[in-house]
């Protein structure tokens, strides 16, 4: 991707001149964060920095919308997620200083027609739901982060009916979407008339914001930023735009540039140009941490997150929506705030990191002492990545696995991946991505060191557990093309990974019924699965959210198959008149060799010389594999270093002639060509240097079964999808473990599929396979 310059601003005409020290550090700041953007595939970042009264610097870095080539600006529209409770926190203050509703009274006294379960004699108030102390669930049913239908605040808020209090109130923090909608509710209740029109009159238009909005739109606003979702597997598209009915709680959209004109407001006590939109003492009161029942401190006042950044005290709150990532962080006793927005779902460690440098390095430069180091982590390597990769701690612990040049981490028990990048020499990490950045992690012989924690040893995975054959119809995935649901199993326990990228084991509760762990997005609460009449899995109600299954070709067993878009035999007749791309250069001499020859326990299953395959017709005339010399060696050693653990290789395919590549092409449907390779280019199979694979288990002779099927063009068939079972997973790993090692690379979408690294060293061929003579492959 071409590097692009960021688009940097002075905003404030009342900022002091910049000094030539502090242009330096802000130029260096500058380049850092456009390094980081590129190295976490963000395509978008605004900042917005405050010192006092002003908006002193900000920035706009990368593209508002990369296909029209619209750069980034600070005024640039993100959907700004849970920032948006502090607006519709501040509005209900509002009408408590103004005498109109009581932020202790029971919530039936300003909502009367709220009602939700509870087994408790405790009444519900605001002040509770506001810390997210009131024991209601995170999502109502209707209306939820998961629902593109845009139902109206009353009705989202009305759904909440059918919900049962998970804790009783104010006993314990549980962070609430649906809490902060009920608000929402009583703000447009007490002001008559809908919350988007009632929270830009009191709060939006004077704090001098009048871009900002909860206007509940389907589409994007004039600059506003095409945002990305990605997935742990590989796979981006782009955001949803869909209003939610849960708008109070993360539907606002605003700048970083909006975002900083309301800290400074907020570092003001509340005045504007206007007016003051509350009293300095509410304001502290909001920022005020609370104390559950034995003492201990909860780092949540009245909406905002209170905590310390070195000692200073801060405040603010993060956010993250459909392919938007925020944060607004604010030091109030020194007068600093910055804002970050960035258009990658869930990047929020990347927006917290740059908010965190930032104020440091404003901080040190007010203190007369050097400025933080800005430095960018590197991936840790392929063969770093596999000699470290296994479990260390057991069942409590945490595993490392390799993907690549990647190094990923996963707590045994649950919660979000994290990316461990370079740090120094040797086998020192520190976890940088998307989500998260900081802890630190050191390999010493057997033992990984996290941070200060107590070192965890290198331990051996017992062989996986066998699948309980009542789990076996819940495992699948369930929801919407947006937002995707997976229940696996993992470690011998059923899971949930929810929101693209949050992993929960999931606690059997009985009667059918399981339960989130106390920890995380939705903890406490019940997940449960729905049957038709002839007993089949037809949805999953988690959370009280309920997700359809979503069908996927080929996971009952099946071949998956396409409709051709065009008769084969017609294609077929196309292709033979055709020729392959013309190719100038250097190339090696083609010396194909039979698999079949290299080692007899290597297995053969062309599925395309029979009509067991994607098309349902054959394409071969014969069942044959042939790989250049140097991959076909590489590939018995691969196959060598399997069996020494009871597995041998099962080959699908081979060398492809180029007609072959091109029928596959023009068959396809446009949606599903990501996993056909284009015939004006050419496939590494033409060159002879691509296979693709499976295992056999050598005792029984049978096929393993993977986590979906050869040629099955479904998520399922990434290399890095996290579902299926575990022996699944480690039967894919070992495949991959074992070619990576001799030179291969898996591509990206398809775990079968292994290049060898000299194919750019070859030409297409389009030889047919009764042309070639059979040579035999030498013992390497």
């Amino acid at each position: 991707m071409k590097r692009l310059l960021a688009f940097f601003v002075v905003l404030s005409v009342t900022a002091p001149a910049v000094r030539g020290q502090d242009a330096a550090a802000r130029a260096s700041l500058e380049r850092w964060i456009d390094r980081i953007r590129e190295s976490h595939d963000i395509d978008a970042i605004s900042v917005a920095v405050v010192k006092g009264d002003a908006v002193v610097w900000s920035g706009g870095f990368g593209r508002e919308d990369a296909a029209a080539g619209i750069p980034a600006s600070p005024s640039s529209i993100y959907r700004v997620g849970s920032i948006s409770k502090l607006y519709t926190d501040i509005a209900l203050m509002q009408l408590v200083e103004e005498g109109k509703v009581d932020l202790d009274a029971p919530l039936e006294k300003a909502l009367p027609d709220f009602h939700a379960k509870s087994g408790w004699e405790k009444k519900v108030t605001l002040r509770q739901i506001m810390a997210h102390r009131a024991g209601i669930v995170r999502e109502p049913p209707v209306g939820h982060y998961f629902d593109p239908e845009r139902p109206s605040v009353a009705a989202t808020v009305a759904s909440l009916a059918e919900t049962e209090l998970i804790h009783e109130p104010g006993s314990k923090f549980k962070y609430s979407n649906a809490g902060i909608t009920i608000v929402g509710r009583v703000v447009e209740v007490l002001r008559g008339k809908p919350f988007e029109e009632a929270i830009a009159e009191s709060l939006l238009i004077p704090l001098g914001t009048p871009k900002a909005t909860f206007a509940r739109s389907p589409d994007r606003l004039p600059g506003q930023v095409v945002a990305k979702m990605w997935t742990l597997d590989g796979r981006d598209f782009p955001a949803p735009t869909f209003s939610m009915g849960i708008g109070p709680a993360g539907d606002l959209r605003a700048s970083a540039v909006d975002l900083a004109r309301f800290a400074i407001c907020l570092m003001n006590g509340g005045a504007t140009e206007s007016g003051r939109i509350l009293p300095k003492s509410r304001i502290e009161e909001m920022w005020t941490p609370k104390f559950d029942k034995n003492g201990a401190r909860v780092d949540v006042g009245i909406g905002f997150f209170v905590s310390k950044l070195d000692g200073r005290r801060r405040v603010g709150h993060g956010g993250a929506v459909y392919g938007c990532a925020t944060e607004l962080m604010i030091l109030p006793d020194d007068r600093l705030a910055v804002a970050v927005a960035t258009s990658k779902d869930c990047a929020n460690g990347v927006a917290t990191r740059i908010a965190e440098t930032i104020l440091r390095t404003e901080l040190a430069h007010r203190a007369g002492e050097p400025v933080p180091e800005l430095s960018v982590s590197q991936p840790v390597g392929a063969a770093l990545a596999r000699s470290v990769a296994g479990s260390f701690g057991g069942e409590t612990g945490v595993e490392l696995v390799a993907s690549g040049s990647r190094l990923f981490v996963f707590p045994r028990a649950g919660g979000a991946r994290s990316e461990l990048r370079r740090d120094g020499n040797g086998a020192s990490f520190v976890v940088d991505d998307e989500q998260a950045f900081g802890a630190r992690y050191r390999i010493e012989g057997d033992r990984l060191l996290i941070g200060d924690r107590p070192p965890l040893v290198r331990s051996v995975d017992p062989p996986p557990p066998s699948l309980p054959e009542a789990w076996r119809p819940l495992l699948g995935e369930y929801g919407w093309d947006h937002n995707v649901l997976n229940i696996l199993e993992k470690d011998g326990k059923l899971q949930a990974l929810i929101e693209w990228f949050f992993l929960y084991p999931l606690t059997d509760a009985g009667n059918g019924r399981f339960r989130f762990p106390t920890f995380g997005l939705y903890s406490d609460e019940d997940v449960t699965f729905e049957r038709n009449d002839a007993g089949k899995v037809t949805a999953v109600i988690a959370a009280g959210v309920r997700f359809p299954r979503r069908p996927i070709d080929g996971e009952d067993g099946r071949t998956f198959r396409i409709t051709p878009l065009r008769p084969i035999e017609e294609l077929r007749g196309e292709a033979a008149k055709a020729k392959p791309p013309e190719e100038r250069g250097e190339f090696l001499a083609s010396d194909l060799v039979d698999l079949t020859t290299l080692d007899s326990t290597i297995h053969l299953d062309i599925r395309y010389a029979t009509d067991n395959n994607f098309l349902g017709v054959p394409v071969y005339s014969s069942a044959r594999a042939f790989l250049q010399r140097p991959a076909a060696e590489a590939l018995l050693r691969a196959h060598w270093s399997l069996a020494r653990q009871g597995y041998g290789l099962l080959i699908h395919d081979g060398y492809r002639p180029w007609s072959v590549t091109k029928i596959f092409y023009d068959a396809t449907p446009q949606a599903s060509r990501g996993f056909v390779a284009d015939p004006s280019t050419g496939s590494r199979h033409n060159r002879g240097c691509a296979v693709d694979l499976s295992l056999y288990d050598m005792k029984t002779g049978r096929p393993v079964e993977m986590v979906g099927g050869y040629d099955e063009f479904s998520p399922r068939a990434y290399p890095d999808y996290l579902g299926g079972t575990t022996a699944q997973r480690r039967l894919r790993s070992l495949l991959r473990t074992a070619m990576e090692a001799e030179g291969f690379v898996v591509i990206p979408n398809e775990w079968w599929h292994f290049d060898y690294r000299d194919w750019r060293r070859y030409r297409i061929g389009n030889e047919p396979f009764e042309s070639i003579k059979g040579k035999a492959g030498a013992q390497p």
